[in-house]
């Protein structure tokens, strides 16, 4: 075999281990929220538990990473891409951070009546989930202009986010009996929040990996990439 060769197959097996850290952190974001909504103390002690799974793939992808820049020591195109890996197995880990705080959440919330029906936390949880799987498509398909369009969705995120606040402010206002529970579903609501930021950070690497720029999306992302015309 071949030394390119094998250094393809270890950034096959980066490109692996990615997904699979995607995959178990949008697994947990939807597993928190469904023990939130649903009051299941079983499965929000499983996502706490197993976000200790996350942080291990996180730190053996890094450490991989290292290794592969060590040994191999990349250049262009080759080293965008391990470097950009670096970054979002971060914002990955970090998400499951947010999604395991849910879950404590909705430990916490055990035993106490419902405060309202959740329909917009849920929303929240869905589009970072759709973002974050959208994400990681555009970053291995090194798609600039796809991950532009994904941070859009940020917006509806944002929006969802403002709307809870002053729905439960309304309420702790009207009932003060409200407080604990309306702040437990704000700091929910905050995590969600932050974690459709977190994608935006991803879609950030794919436009460094795409194009070798590195910027920051603005929050309307019609600005011009790679220097087109």
């Amino acid at each position: 075999m071949s030394i390119r060769t094998a250094f393809d197959h270890e950034l096959q097996a980066l490109r692996d281990n990615l997904l699979r850290l995607g995959s178990m952190v949008d697994t947990a974001i939807g597993r928190s929220m469904q023990a939130l909504k649903e009051r299941d103390q079983a499965l929000a002690q499983q996502v706490i538990s197993d976000d200790e799974k996350i942080n291990q793939l996180r730190f053996k992808i890094e450490e991989d990473c290292v290794s592969l820049i060590a040994r191999q020591q990349p250049a262009a195109h080759d080293l965008r891409f391990i470097v950009s890996i670096m970054n979002i197995v971060l914002d990955l880990e970090r998400m499951g951070d947010h999604a395991s705080g849910n879950a404590t959440i909705a430990l916490r919330m055990e035993g106490q009546p419902p405060l309202k029906p959740l329909i917009d936390l849920p929303r929240m949880a869905q589009i970072s989930q759709e973002m974050l799987r959208a994400s990681l498509d555009a970053f291995l398909a090194e798609n600039a202009q796809e991950a532009l369009s994904i941070t859009r969705r940020d917006d509806q995120v944002d929006e969802l986010y403002t709307q809870i606040f002053r729905e439960l402010i309304s309420f702790m206002i009207e009932d003060p009996r409200t407080v604990t529970r309306a702040m437990y579903l704000l700091f929910s609501a905050h995590n969600l929040e932050r974690i459709a930021d977190r994608v935006t950070n991803i879609c950030e690497r794919v436009v460094f990996l795409a194009t070798g720029q590195l910027l920051e999306i603005p929050s309307e992302p019609e600005s011009e990439i790679g220097g087109g015309g």
